[in-house]
Formats: C-alpha cells, structure tokens, sequence
C-alpha cells in the first residue's frame, strides 16, 4: 500500500503512514494504529514557527506532496548547494571551514503546497506563500543539530537514518501533510 506522511509541527514529530490521508492544517489526523504506523521520528522544523510567506523562514502548514527525490545513489553526508551535489561529505572538519553554512545533507525531498492561495501560488493579498518556490524540503542535517526543537530557516529537518527510510517509502506523489 502506497504511503502518506504526517508531520506534527507542535510537537517536532513525523510520521510515515499506510492508513487513509485525513486530517486539515488546523486538525490533526487521528492516531495512527499500531498497523498504519510505518516509521516515526523527530524532526526540526523552522525556528521562526509556522507559516506560509516567502521569506518568513517559517515552516508552512497544509497538504503537500512530494514532487522531487534528489540524491538516490550519492553517499551519506552528501552536501547539496542550490539542490545539487558538490561532491563533497560532510565531516566536522569541513563544518569548521564553513561555519556559515545551512547544511543540507544526504538527501532532499522537495515539497510542492496542495492548497492554492495557502501553500501554493499567491494568497488573497497578493503575496507569494508557495513552498516549491520557497524551496521547502524535508533534508539530512549534521548529528550536532538538535532535534525535537524548531531550529531550521523553515524546511524540515531530519537524522540520515530518518531521512533514508523517509526517501525509501516516500516517493515523488507522496501525499505530506504539515499540521500544528
């Protein structure tokens, strides 16, 4: 059975399903059973809280889906700039040559919104709140990032352990659903 994700962005969780999608950006879905639930782990999400404007550094809320896989067959640690591999592995030593870095690590999932006018496109007054175009990612992070805590400039971030199963189940068409 295909999968759908979950994400709980008040509690920095994230859950791999196989039940029915249900559930709305202010309504979680109900308890997945023991059987419906695949994977959970934590997760951290955007520092600046919830929200859908271009430039907030917030995480957006609402139905989504996955429309790009990047970095099948590319090495653990692998670090990506502008959503391509540079050929390098991330190690504490290059961490310390560039201290500036957001480090996006091992894999992407590149999330597209669902809701016109909420997570995709322009809302009513105009502004951009598109995640595809805010490039919003579920992405590998170093092991020294906390997780359970917003922390992210509004991605979500996850352990490589969690990301690979994640990239494993959820393929391109995935349904995601980040609620609060």
């Amino acid at each position: 059975m295909a999968c759908w994700v979950a994400v709980d962005l008040s509690r920095q969780s994230l859950e791999i399903r196989n039940d029915a999608p249900s559930g709305s950006r202010d309504a979680p879905p109900p308890a997945a059973s023991s059987d419906a639930l695949v994977h959970a782990c934590a997760i951290s999400s955007g520092l600046n809280g919830i929200g859908e404007l271009d430039g907030s550094g917030c995480t957006p809320t609402g139905w989504h889906v996955i429309r790009a896989a990047i970095g099948a067959g590319n090495p653990r640690g692998a670090v990506y700039r502008g959503r391509r591999f540079t050929g390098e592995v991330f190690t504490p030593e290059l961490a310390l040559e560039h201290p500036e870095r957001d480090w996006i690590l091992t894999r992407i999932l590149w999330l597209s919104g669902r809701e016109l006018g909420v997570n995709r496109g322009r809302n009513a007054r105009g502004e951009r709140v598109d995640s595809l175009r805010r490039y919003i990612y579920f992405h590998g992070t170093p092991s020294t990032e906390p997780m359970g805590v917003a922390a992210s400039h509004g991605c979500i971030r996850l352990r490589d352990d969690d990301l690979l199963r994640l990239f494993a189940e959820a393929v391109p068409g995935t349904p995601v659903l980040l609620h609060a």
